[in-house]
């Protein structure tokens, strides 16, 4: 009989761990959280030191008693949940529910590998209080915000509505985007370029400075003035100026970069990618005895890597590229403050599986997404890249004109691995010049452009925001995109993240009271603070405290003041079909409807129409605005008769933005 029982979070981890340990281990999973605050009440005693009350999932009482059934004969049980807060925290509660009379160990590995886990169980620890008081406190804070703002928002606005710490300052970053578009004026510009030659090799040039003042031509009339000047004079090459420039590898991936870069480059949504990693990280069937976890953990802010993956590296590049490819001296990268060092960045597990060797054991996701973490790792251990920048300035009469050409003299890193800015220029190649010579002009190219306002939000590009702000951490970034879509206070549009007019409402109303709670730099103090208690340097229960003095007194103001949108009616010329009562618009969980005026006698709701017919031949019906867990879309409001639906309106242009490029770079409330 098995003496020891290993316990993990999932099942697909419990598989992978199963073949690695012999008869004297049984391993099961968890599921997860098996101990939460309560759903129907707070939980948290704000009057005695925020004292929380934990009680058994509902879902999880059978994987309970299961656990306690499997730990009944064992002498040792080891808890193996995830290397962080929430992974501390679910073997905290572990051992209090399965504990008494039991010698409990916490053992931690940040890959699933046979040598990894061995080590790890030769070399168990006491669970870390600071990391359980630092999920404790978190979970907390976020269970004060929610049970406190949503009641409000369900009081003033509709029922139904949710309210949280991150996910309110992630849709005021959205609302705040979208209004600096609405607010921005374009302005006209044009350039000017000139088209050379030197025998057969034609290149451009753009006009920068007049009489050494810089350019700045705002009409056309002003552009074709110049150029009929400019057209008139002898370019002659002024200056030649050679640079070589080194481009070192960027860092193994954080979460944050990866959920970037698998935007960027895959197209991935940050859910998907956190969805697709989880797999890769707990474990992959590479053949009939074999299955290992092909990546370390997924939620990390560290770039720091073991002296093992280091190793590995190094050997792979020397074998595989050759020693001028690998540097003189091995490449360090610095995490930032708040990082902990004890982590590791993402990367594959050593030994490398090069990704095409087990392309056939993988989903074609799992093998874009490994494939890019894969090449990201191996090529930030390689030798930078070196370039040979030209840049010449030609001069034609007093006006200045400027070009610049780059030439790739090594490769580098980027043989595996390059972003747009490694590839920029390369075309642009310029024929061998001197000083002082003159050019053919072919022709004057004047080109009108509008300056262009701020971006709207991808995936990438807003959390890469949060990340910078210092709101949230890794875990928190996917959820909280997640959960401000579907609560509908913003909607995905190709690519882009837009306000709904109800994420719009609902931010302004909580900015109007808890303009001091809902904020950037408090959120990102809080989880400075986080870090802190995580660290052992302050106390969780006094964070908490100084958070709810100034949450309590904004919150007592906005029950007695803040004004009910949910009261507010517009009159329309419908007439409810079932009473004949005029229809009213009202707000709802998913934004304004039409309601019956006889509400509640008559409870005829239904969805605003467009005004736009729907194009099925036959139907009489228009079509409304609906949304699934997909997004947004048209359907006829004479469904289910007529089952039209489309992703636009007939006749409506998509927008004329292109798709965010950025550089590469567990629940929250």
């Amino acid at each position: 009989m098995a003496k020891s029982l290993v316990i993990v979070e999932s099942p697909a981890k419990s598989r992978t761990l199963s073949k690695f340990l012999g008869k004297d281990f049984v391993v099961a999973a968890s599921m997860g959280h098996v101990v939460d605050l309560p759903r129907k009440k707070m939980g948290v005693d704000v009057k005695h030191s925020f004292a929380p009350e934990y009680v058994v999932i509902p879902e999880r009482k059978k994987s309970v008693a299961q656990l306690k059934k499997e730990a009944k004969d064992k002498e040792h049980i080891y808890l193996a949940p995830d290397p962080d807060r929430e992974g501390e925290a679910i073997s905290w509660h572990l051992a209090n529910l399965l504990g008494k009379g039991k010698k409990i160990h916490r053992i931690t590995f940040h890959e699933i590998t046979k040598e990894a886990v061995l080590n790890a169980l030769k070399h168990p620890h006491d669970i870390n209080m600071n990391l359980v008081n630092a999920q404790q406190a978190r979970r907390i804070l976020d269970r004060i915000v929610g049970y406190s703002l949503s009641p409000l928002l369900w009081k003033k606005v509709s029922r139904g509505l949710s309210a949280g710490r991150v996910q309110s300052v992630a849709v005021k970053l959205i609302v705040d985007r979208e209004r600096d578009i609405n607010a921005f004026t374009s302005v006209e510009y044009w350039d000017i370029e000139a088209e050379l030659k030197k025998q057969k090799i034609h290149f451009k040039a753009k006009l920068e400075k007049i009489e050494d003042k810089k350019i700045e031509v705002k009409t056309e009339q002003e552009a074709q003035k110049l150029t009929d000047e400019i057209s008139k004079e002898q370019f002659i090459v002024s200056r030649i100026k050679h640079i070589k420039k080194r481009r070192n590898p960027g860092a193994p991936f954080t979460t944050s970069k990866l959920q970037q870069d698998a935007f960027n480059k895959l197209r991935f949504s940050v859910n998907k990618t956190m969805k697709v990693a989880q797999g890769l990280y707990e474990g992959i069937e590479l053949g009939k005895e074999e299955s290992v976890g092909l990546i370390t953990y997924m939620r990390t802010d560290s770039v720091h890597i073991s002296n093992e993956a280091q190793e590995g590296g190094k050997s792979y590049i020397l074998k595989k590229f050759g020693n001028k490819y690998y540097p003189e001296t091995p490449n360090v990268y610095k995490s930032k403050k708040t990082a902990q060092e004890a982590h590791e960045a993402i990367r594959p597990t050593v030994p490398l599986h090069e990704p095409e060797a087990i392309r056939d054991h993988l989903t074609p996701d799992q093998f874009k997404l490994y494939e890019l973490i894969w090449n990201r790792f191996v090529a930030s251990q390689m030798s930078p890249a070196v370039y040979n920048i030209t840049t010449v300035d030609i001069n034609a009469g007093r006006f200045l004109f400027k070009t610049r050409g780059t030439t790739m003299l090594f490769d580098g890193f980027t043989i595996l691995y390059s972003s747009e800015e490694d590839g920029r220029d390369q075309k642009a190649l310029l024929p061998d010049l001197i000083s002082g010579e003159k050019l053919a002009l072919v022709k004057l190219l004047p080109s009108q452009h509008f300056t262009k306002g701020p971006p709207r939000y991808s995936d990438a590009s807003l959390v890469k925001a949060l990340e910078e702000k210092g709101i949230g951490r890794p875990s928190t970034y996917a959820p909280t995109i997640s959960t401000i879509v579907a609560r509908h206070y913003v909607k995905r549009d190709r690519g882009y993240l837009f306000p709904t007019e109800l994420g719009t409402v609902v931010t302004d109303l909580l900015l109007q009271y808890f303009s001091k709670v809902i904020n950037e730099k408090f959120t990102a103090k809080l989880e400075e603070e986080l870090d802190e208690i995580e660290e052992g340097t302050i106390e969780w229960v006094k964070v908490l405290q100084i958070f709810y003095r100034t949450f309590a007194f904004e919150l007592k103001i906005a029950n007695s003041y803040m004004k009910s949108v949910k009261k507010e009616q517009t009159p329309t010329d419908q007439v409810c079909e079932l009473c004949g009562k005029p229809m009213v618009i009202k707000w709802g969980r998913r934004g304004k409807f039409l309601s019956c005026s006889a509400f509640p006698a008559c409870k005829n709701a239904k969805s605003i129409g467009t005004g736009v017919k729907c194009p099925q031949e036959g139907c009489e019906g228009e079509l409304v605005e609906r949304r699934s867990n997909r997004g947004a879309f048209y359907g006829c409001s004479t469904y289910p008769k007529c089952t039209h639906i489309s992703r636009k309106l007939p006749g409506e242009e998509p927008e004329k933005e292109e798709p965010p490029k950025e550089e590469p770079p567990k629940a929250d409330g």
